[in-house]
Order: C-alpha cells, then sequence, then structure tokens
C-alpha cells in the first residue's frame, strides 16, 4: 500500500500526466475471446515438513486473455487434495497483497480448518501471475529497500527530492524489464487467471476463500462469473470504493490508531517496559526514537524509514506487540539497540525480502486505477494526513509513490455490487488498519446475500483461522454446508476479540518463533 518528476529546490514538483485509457472490467470482458479448454493440472509431490501432503503443478494461461492464441505466462498451483469419499470441489485460497504468494496458504488453510470440513475439499494453492514460482516473477529493482533509505519524512527539498528519485527509478526499472508484462499485471487478469484455473481443474464451480487484498480479487472474480461461485469467503474486507489511492491514505489514519493502541498497551505493562504509565507520553518518547535514528541508524541499518517499516507490522497482528515493546524499552532506557536490530530483521526487513511481492504490489495497485500524476497534489494531501495521522503517512506515501511515474495506463475499478451469487460470508474486525471496517460493511451491502460476522473490538487483520473460536465456527459452518449468520442489524453475528497479548515471559524469548503461522503467510501491506 503505498513518478516522472522534475524537483528544484523549493520549487513545486510537477508529474506530467501520460493519456490514460479507462475500460471497465464488464466492458473488456465483452469483447474478450472464449479462452482454449486448459490441459488439467499434472500433479507432483512437493510436500513440506509441515505440510507433507502438498502437491504442486503448473498451469499455462494467456498473458492477454483478450487473445487467447497470444504470448502465454505460467500460474504455480499447488494442492491439498480432498479425503472424503464426497469432495465439494476446489476451495481456492489467496492470502492478499497484491503479490502475496498462496502455495503454502493451501497447505495452512487445510490443516487449521476441522479435518472433517477440510477432507472435504481440494484446497488449492495459486501464485498469482507475476508472483513467486509464476513466470514471468516480477523483480522490477533489486534492493530498492536496501538500507538505510532517506528519511521518509520530507522536511526538506533534498530529502523529497531523493525519495521522488527513489519511486521514479522503480517505475522506470519496471518500465523497463517488463514493458510487454505490466499491461497485464491486473486484479480483472488475474481474475481471468482464476477462471482458467477452474476450468483446467474441470469444476463447475469454485469456492473461493481470500483475505486482505483477495477480498477483492474474490469479489472481482465473482462480479465476472457469479455463476461459477459456489461459496465466497472473505476475510479482512477491501472497500471496492475506494481503491487505491484513498484507500491508502485511509489506512494511514487506522494503522496511526493501531499504533496508539500499542502505545496504550505498554502503558498498561509499565512494571515490564519502564516507559511510563501515560500513552501520550511513551508516544512522545517512540517520536523521539524515531529523530534519533535519522540522526544515526541503529547498526548502521535501521534509521528512521526503518523503525517505520519495523513497528508497521504491529499493526496488522498485536502478537508482535511484546517484541516490539522489548526493543523500544531497550533502546530508550538502556541505549542498547541490539533488540531493535533485531526486531527490524524480523519485521521491518520483510519488504526487502519481498522484492518480487512489492515488484507485483506496485504493477497491480498503478494498473487497476487511475492514480494522480501531480506530485503537488500528493504533497498537500499526505502533509493533511500526517497533522492527524503521523505514524505511517509519508512512509506509506513513498510506499506507492512509484503509481505517480507508472509506465502503463490505467483501468477503472471494478464496480463488484452482486446479486447473482449465492450467500457469501464476510469477516471483519472493527479496528482492523490495513482494510479498515468499513470497506467490510460496504461490500456486505454489495454482495446482496451476503453475511457479514464481526470481531467487536479486534484490531487484527485475517481473523479467521487464527485461534478465535467464535468467528472459526461460523467459517466451518458456511464451509460445511452453506450455513450462513442472519442478523437485523449491521452485522449477522458478533464475536468478541481474542484475548490482547501479554509481556513476555523471558526477555531471552526468541523473536524468530513470534507470531502465527498465518499472519507470516499474509504478509504486509494489504
Amino acid at each position: 500500500m503505498r513518478h516522472r518528476a522534475v524537483a528544484l529546490c523549493g520549487a513545486a514538483v510537477v508529474v506530467v500526466a501520460g493519456a490514460f485509457t479507462a475500460a471497465t472490467a464488464e466492458a473488456s470482458t465483452a469483447h474478450s475471446a472464449q479462452a482454449p479448454h486448459a490441459a488439467k493440472p499434472s500433479w507432483k509431490k512437493c510436500g513440506t515438513t509441515d505440510y507433507p501432503t502438498l502437491q504442486c503443478a503448473s498451469l499455462t494461461v494467456p498473458l492477454d486473455h483478450s487473445r487467447p492464441d497470444g504470448k502465454r505466462i505460467t500460474l504455480a498451483l499447488s494442492r491439498i487434495p480432498h479425503t472424503a469419499a464426497k469432495s465439494q470441489g476446489p476451495l481456492l485460497v489467496n492470502p492478499g497483497g497484491p503479490g502475496g504468494s498462496g502455495l503454502t496458504l493451501a497447505g495452512f488453510v487445510a490443516s487449521s480448518l476441522p479435518k472433517k470440513v477440510a477432507a472435504q475439499y481440494d484446497v488449492i494453492g495459486f501464485d498469482p501471475r507475476g508472483v513467486g514460482k509464476s513466470e514471468p516473477a516480477l523483480d522490477c529493482r533489486p534492493g530498492h529497500f536496501a538500507p538505510v533509505r532517506p528519511d521518509s519524512l520530507p522536511t526538506t527539498p533534498a530529502v523529497e527530492k531523493a525519495n521522488i528519485a527513489r519511486a521514479k527509478s522503480f517505475a522506470d526499472a519496471c518500465g523497463t524489464k517488463y514493458a510487454d508484462v505490466l499491461p497485464y499485471i491486473d486484479t480483472v487478469s488475474a481474475a481471468r487467471d482464476m477462471e482458467a484455473i477452474r476450468t483446467a481443474l474441470g469444476a463447475r464451480k469454485i469456492n473461493y476463500f481470500g483475505y486482505s487484498y483477495g477480498t477483492y480479487l474474490g469479489a472481482v472474480y465473482a462480479k465476472l462469473h457469479p455463476e461459477r461461485v459456489r461459496r465466497l469467503v472473505l476475510d479482512s474486507v477491501v472497500d471496492p470504493t475506494d481503491v487505491w489511492y484513498d484507500a491508502n491514505i485511509n489506512q494511514d489514519h487506522a494503522f496511526n490508531d493501531r499504533h496508539r493502541a500499542l502505545m496504550a498497551w505498554i502503558a498498561d505493562h509499565d512494571t515490564t517496559y519502564r516507559l511510563g504509565t501515560d500513552p501520550e507520553r511513551i508516544e512522545a518518547q517512540w517520536y523521539a526514537m524515531r529523530t534519533a535514528l535519522a540522526k544515526k541508524p541503529a547498526d548502521g541499518r535501521v534509521g528512521a524509514a526503518e523503525l517505520e517499516d519495523t513497528f508497521l507490522p504491529g499493526g496488522y497482528y498485536n502478537g508482535y506487540w511484546p517484541y516490539l515493546a522489548e526493543a523500544f524499552s531497550a533502546f530508550v532506557n538502556d541505549g542498547n539497540a541490539g533488540p531493535l536490530v533485531e526486531a527490524y530483521e524480523n519485521f521491518g526487513a520483510t519488504d526487502a525480502s519481498g522484492e518480487n511481492s512489492y515488484s507485483v504490489y506496485t504493477a497491480v495497485q498503478c494498473r487497476d486505477t487511475a492514480w494522480l500524476r501531480d506530485w503537488e497534489t500528493w504533497r498537500a494531501d499526505h502533509w493533511k494526513v500526517y497533522e492527524k495521522a503521523p505514524f505511517m503517512a509519508w512512509n506509506n506515501a513513498w510506499f506507492n509513490a512509484p503509481c505517480a511515474f507508472w509506465p502503463t495506463d490505467s483501468l477503472r475499478p471494478v464496480d463488484v455490487t452482486n446479486r447473482k451469487l449465492p450467500p457469501a460470508l464476510l469477516f471483519q474486525a472493527t479496528g482492523d488498519a490495513a482494510t479498515p471496517y468499513e470497506g467490510g460493511v460496504t461490500v456486505h451491502r454489495m454482495l446482496h446475500n451476503s453475511s457479514l460476522v464481526v470481531e467487536q473490538g479486534g484490531g487484527n487483520h485475517g481473523i479467521t483461522l487464527s485461534g478465535n473460536a467464535c468467528l472459526d465456527k461460523h467459517l466451518a459452518a458456511y464451509l460445511t454446508d452453506g450455513t450462513v449468520p442472519r442478523g437485523a442489524g449491521e452485522a449477522d453475528a458478533v464475536c468478541s476479540p481474542s484475548p490482547r497479548p501479554k509481556p513476555l515471559e523471558s526477555k531471552a524469548a526468541s523473536m524468530s518463533s513470534r507470531g502465527s503461522t498465518l499472519h507470516g503467510l499474509l504478509g504486509f501491506r494489504s
């Protein structure tokens, strides 16, 4: 979530916009040629220690689905086969991103659902086009996130110019390396790939379970092929009415709230962290730490931008809070930057280790919808956000800034309003930062037969199969026989949140064992 420009000291930065093409999904679908029948995947064993029955295969699909006889690309697939006597068909799963790999997610979902439920499905993971083991896999500019980056806060023209140059260089690199591919890296094309997967599997209909951005992908597929949807589960729901520029600004406010929730949690555990009992004063200490790291990065690696990267995952999952709090406390109270560097390696370096994911993330979001090409507007918008929500305002702006310079034309977002679907099941936490609560409510209204299960007071992102028995009960019932809750209010069912974390029992607790398997699979940024 998170440009060709000329910047002069003290002068406005103006981006010359290219021409935009605006083609709705419905319009382009009408002109698409009928795809040829796909060959069935040839499954081979690729089990892991955690998921020993995992199988893998590949599938070729058209790069441009309107030209089925043209250039083809390869999708990587995974499967946990059903074991029950009667199958309910394929259950496609997606972890979000855009840019997240779904291959291992198939194993996680199959092993996390009740055995009797999982046994009834072929759980199908896939790397969307451009991702992971699919070919070609995008990697626009290796080392883009190598530390130490310029301070994300553009307090001087020089710092702003440096960040703009980074964003532009990334966009230019993508355009140079993948000129023939980028026009087809988008959500609608990925949804058409899902239809090709369905055809190759020989299934009349598919079931779908998507997290985060995967909810938008699933809703787009359902719009294009409502007759092919059997069951639809969307967890942590993207608001399809504000993709993607406004969505990121909305995230900035929500992540700021979650960051403050972390500060309040630290205040509740002052005996452990010795940072005080006033959340506002603790927050002031955090920003003082940021200022210090901007001047002198810890271990020459963790500057201000890397500090923000390190604490960002705490907005997704509060299971990371004890580790972040330990690192914060050690730096402030003891002058010890070691735990902070370790926290960066475990949490903040996800961008650096996920260069392919970031390349696909930008390719999809920049192509999906028109972005502002005038940097003056970006600057004004994000300083306005910063006044109220400083935690991620500029970090997120630079993360998305390549879209101001993106080399492809832009599409229009898909209107996912749908009255043709069977009952769908949505899950949403009220305090979710990555996909704020309003998105779940909006999609609930847009999908006519949907039911919304709300985790009241919860703030994590990706809430099913994470230990909340109430949520998982509704998920299991739906996947068993299609049962959905029906309520009279905004939510059809309400669950209490999972318990908040406790401080680590020992400061020697390893960060490598932190968190949940699911949140490791979901990654960050959407």
